[in-house]
C-alpha cells in the first residue's frame, strides 16, 4: 500500500472512555482516517451502507446487536479490529476472520500492532475487494482466493469440486484442499463459466473433467 493512502475507519463503541481513547489512538496514525464514532451497531450498519469503510474498530458488548452479530449480518464486512473486556470470544473472533482481537484496557503498544497488519493487508475501501481476483494465464484462467490471509492461486481446471461450509467454501484439488471465506452461491457465480454445475445444495462439482490418462463424469444425485 502507497504511503500517502489512507485507511477510513469507524469506531464501533457504546463506552464513552473507550471510544475517547480509540479515537485518541486513531488520531496519531498517520495512515488511519476516521470517519466516526457510532455507539450502536444498528446506527454502524447503516452508516456501513451509506459509506465505504476500510476498518471497523468494533466493540463485541453493544446493546441491541452485539458486535458479532453484526460482522454476520454484513454480506462483505471491513477489516475488523475487535475490542473487549473478556477472554472467552477469542475463539468467536478467529471464527469471525478479524483482523485482530484487543483486550481493555487496550496499550498504545498493542493497538499499533493490530493496526500494522492492517496496513499490510488493506484494499481501500474505494476498490472494493471482491471475494477472488481472477487473471489469466496464456489459456490456464485461474483465480486468487484469500486462504488465512494469503492470496492463493487456483488454476480452474485443478478443481474437482467445491463444498459448502456455510459462510465458507471448501476448494478441493488433486490430492489438497482449501477453505476460503465465501458461500456456495458465491463460488456458484465465480465458477459457472468454467464447466462447473450445482448437484447439491452443499456441493459444486466440475460438469466434465479430464486427466492424462482418464475420463471422468459426473452425474448429480
Amino acid at each position: 500500500m502507497k504511503d500517502d493512502v489512507k485507511l477510513s475507519c469507524l469506531i464501533i463503541e457504546d463506552e464513552p472512555i473507550a471510544a475517547e481513547v480509540l479515537e485518541d489512538y486513531v488520531q496519531q496514525v498517520p495512515f488511519l482516517e476516521l470517519k466516526g464514532v457510532c455507539t450502536d451497531a444498528l446506527f454502524a450498519l447503516d452508516r456501513l451502507r451509506e459509506e465505504p469503510i476500510d476498518v471497523i474498530f468494533l466493540d463485541i458488548h453493544l446493546p441491541k446487536l452485539k458486535g458479532l452479530d453484526l460482522l454476520k449480518i454484513l454480506k462483505h464486512p471491513p477489516q475488523t479490529i475487535l475490542t473487549t473486556a473478556y477472554h472467552q470470544y477469542a475463539l468467536d473472533a478467529f471464527e469471525a476472520d478479524v483482523v485482530d482481537y484487543l483486550m481493555k484496557p487496550i496499550e498504545f503498544s498493542r493497538f499499533m500492532k493490530a493496526v500494522n497488519k492492517l496496513k499490510r493487508q488493506a484494499v481501500p475501501a474505494q476498490r472494493p475487494a471482491p471475494l477472488a481476483i481472477s487473471e489469466t494465464s496464456g489459456q490456464r484462467p485461474f483465480r486468487f482466493f484469500n486462504v488465512n490471509k494469503k492470496m492463493v492461486r487456483v488454476f480452474y481446471d485443478e478443481v474437482y469440486f467445491i463444498e459448502s461450509l456455510k459462510d465458507y467454501s471448501r476448494i478441493w484439488l488433486q490430492g489438497d484442499s482449501l477453505v476460503t471465506r465465501g458461500q456456495i452461491g458465491e463460488m456458484e457465480d465465480l465458477f459457472r463459466d468454467h464447466g462447473f454445475l450445482r448437484i447439491h445444495l452443499r456441493i459444486k462439482i466440475r460438469n466434465f473433467a479430464q486427466t492424462q490418462n482418464e475420463t471422468f463424469t459426473y452425474f448429480s444425485f
